[in-house]
């Protein structure tokens, strides 16, 4: 075997796994498996089997979700770009297929960086409802913006928060919360092996404070009759049956809903936790033991979570519990669902400024405070920001406008529910006003069909265009190729799209395609 385990984590999977640890061990002689899960927002699985560049071979507990041979390297495709596909582990994608969101639910990725399961709840949510993503690391929090963005997300806020803050800003507000819970990392060990020289760094009993405090926390944030799942990407019992078990016999409103009939999924073992709590009975880390004698309904409900073992399916550990919340009204009050919520971004100030109450014609304006800046927001930004929806785009934009600073959204949360947090995105970002002009972001590009906008062009894989563009190069494009709708001018922003899926802006003038496609998603690939 040329991965070396640690030997304290080898000694504990073999007395856990007996005879099947040989067939464990054997399994880390095996490469990783590659995934790739395609985004539904932009294609639907037939049509992308048809353009796919690589073979596919579908994952069984994801119906999105497809295996690729090795070496095939998705992140260097124009479909990748186009945010066509999420590149993905196949295991990771199970615990938003048990989450089951539905379309209109308001729904929490608690510890959401850097996004790939977030992205799979916006497909599942397919636009309608509301997405609130966070993660507490700043740094990861950007990939996570990111990933919203390119995969054409228009009804998610970006957090950087702690949990704590945001159960106080969203009292049992939720219908569904996935936690993919900070853990020790002992599932990655193949696939990335520096979660092995930092195990004793990440180390379990440190893993349990953090998933403990998050896990009663989500209990502020689940409305009545929700459903909670917690996931990790480790073995070890005491971040997993021991730490579900731990809060059911806390909060008896909840109860596991059993993992039936999911191709690859095992289930639980409470058995293992009596271990877990005898290894660390004096090491001031408290594991409760859940004995079947004494506790028989929940040794039975544990034994309904689920595992996935690199050496029994094509993917790396996991482990999974679905937990549902039986309805019974909270001592609390609980907010009642809105059809309509506004907030905004953070700013220089990290966005902890009170957002200015005023509105004006349905556009709500965030305040926050500017540093080194010579340009103030103008007086007709609503304005200016209009005119361009009137006349550069064929789009119902969703929620309310929020103008913060001089950058706009169309975001689904109300400003005064997120006053004081940490916000990354408020919403579908739909760019900036300067100078008395509306730029066009990214994501708004992202976001957009090709018929949404009044001008678009399209680029070809098979020219090697599709690659110029997404290298920053502009390019020579005939007026003749230009979709326009209605009476449109030729000259303008100018949506870009690979076959048809859009990936950018650009400018055309004079045959001209100036490209506007931004720095840092610039294809870098040779």
């Amino acid at each position: 075997m040329a991965i070396r385990l640690p030997i304290q984590f080898a000694e504990r999977m073999k007395k856990m796994l007996g005879d099947e640890y040989e067939l464990f061990v054997k399994s880390y002689d095996s490469a990783p498996h590659a995934g790739i899960r395609v985004n539904t927002l932009k294609i639907d699985p037939a049509s992308f089997a048809e353009i796919s560049p690589f073979p596919l071979k579908p994952i069984p507990w994801c119906e999105t979700g497809y295996y690729i041979p090795a070496g095939s390297k998705p992140g260097l495709t124009p479909y990748y770009h186009a945010g066509l596909y999420y590149v993905q582990e196949p295991s990771a994608m199970a615990p938003v297929e048990l989450l089951k969101a539905q379309p209109g639910d308001h729904v929490l990725d608690l510890c959401a960086a850097p996004g790939g399961k977030s992205t799979q709840i916006a497909a599942d949510l397919k636009g309608r409802g509301i997405l609130v993503t966070n993660d507490i690391s700043t740094d990861r929090t950007k990939a996570l913006a990111k990933n919203i963005e390119m995969y054409g997300v228009r009804n998610a806020v970006v957090l950087n928060e702690s949990p704590e803050r945001i159960a106080d800003a969203f009292p049992h507000y939720f219908d569904k919360i996935l936690i993919d819970a900070p853990c020790s990392g002992e599932g990655m060990f193949r696939k990335d092996e520096d979660m092995i020289r930092q195990w004793d760094h990440h180390s379990i009993e440190r893993c349990v404070l953090m998933q403990r405090d998050i896990l009663d926390t989500a209990a502020r944030l689940l409305a009545p009759g929700g459903r909670l799942v917690y996931s990790t990407c480790t073995f070890a019992p005491e971040e997993n049956e021991a730490m579900i078990g731990e809060f059911l016999l806390k909060n008896s409103s909840f109860r596991v809903v059993p993992i039936q009939h999911v191709s690859g999924i095992s289930g639980g073992h409470p058995e293992w936790i009596e271990q877990a709590a005898a290894v660390h009975e004096f090491e001031g880390l408290q594991v409760e033991p859940v004995l079947q004698e004494e506790h028989p309904d929940l040794y039975a409900q544990l034994q309904g979570t689920g595992r996935l073992w690199p050496h029994l399916v094509e993917g790396e550990g996991h482990f999974v519990a679905v937990l549902q919340h039986d309805g019974t009204p909270l001592n609390e009050p609980a907010d009642q669902p809105l059809y309509v919520h506004n907030t905004a971004e953070k700013e220089a100030s990290h966005g902890r400024n009170a957002l200015k109450k005023k509105q004006k014609h349905n556009v709500k304006h965030g305040g926050a405070k500017q540093r080194n800046r010579s340009d103030q927001m103008p007086v007709d930004a609503e304005t200016v920001f209009r005119e361009f929806v009137t006349e550069q785009l064929n789009v119902q934009l969703p929620g309310q406008t929020v103008l913060y600073g001089e950058k706009v959204y169309q975001t689904p949360v109300e400003p005064e529910r997120l006053a004081g947090l940490r916000v990354i995105r408020a919403g579908w970002f739909m760019g900036s006003v300067k100078n008395g002009r509306f730029m066009p972001s990214q994501a708004l590009a992202s976001a957009l069909n090709a018929e949404e906008a009044i001008r678009s062009v399209q680029l070809t894989v098979e020219r090697g265009e599709a690659i110029k563009y997404l290298k920053g190069e502009t390019l020579e494009i005939g007026e003749d190729r230009l979709v326009r709708s209605g009476t449109a001018s030729s000259k303008g922003y100018t949506l870009v799209t690979v076959n048809g899926y859009s990936v950018g802006w650009a400018k055309w003038q004079e045959g001209r395609l100036k490209n506007e496609y931004p720095a840092g998603w610039r294809w870098t690939s040779v």
